[in-house]
């Protein structure tokens, strides 16, 4: 059975992007904001989260809250444009498994979503 991984993110661009990157390995949903992400995840079991941090209204930080208050465990990997290293941390110490800075070449992003199945 093929894993599954919700992508968040604001710009269609990204989203298109990277379900093309993931989906000859992954089958792979998609959600343009965080609200969204949060529907989704009551809808579908996912076993990875890749989520933008800078978003309209609910940004990824409050979004990986609300995740963490819903009763599953599901690892996320931060994808930033931010050069912002106090984002990169804040979003470690909420709990996540990892971050991504934008634009990523596919090979990184296929190891960093590899490497978190291998450890899980």
């Amino acid at each position: 059975m093929r894993r599954c991984i919700l992508v968040v993110d604001d710009d269609t661009m990204n989203l298109r992007r990277t379900k093309m990157i993931l989906e000859k390995f992954y089958d792979v949903v998609l959600a343009e904001s965080g609200e969204a992400a949060l529907i989704v995840l009551e809808r579908h079991k996912v076993d990875l989260i890749l989520l933008d941090i800078a978003m309209p209204g609910m940004d990824g930080m409050e979004t990986f809250e609300r995740i963490k208050a819903i009763p599953v465990n599901v690892p996320v990997i931060f994808l930033t444009a931010s050069g912002d290293e106090d984002d990169v941390i804040s979003a470690v110490k909420l709990g996540a498994v990892n971050y991504l800075k934008k634009p990523f070449f596919p090979p990184e992003l296929l190891k960093r979503v590899a490497k978190e199945f291998e450890t899980a």
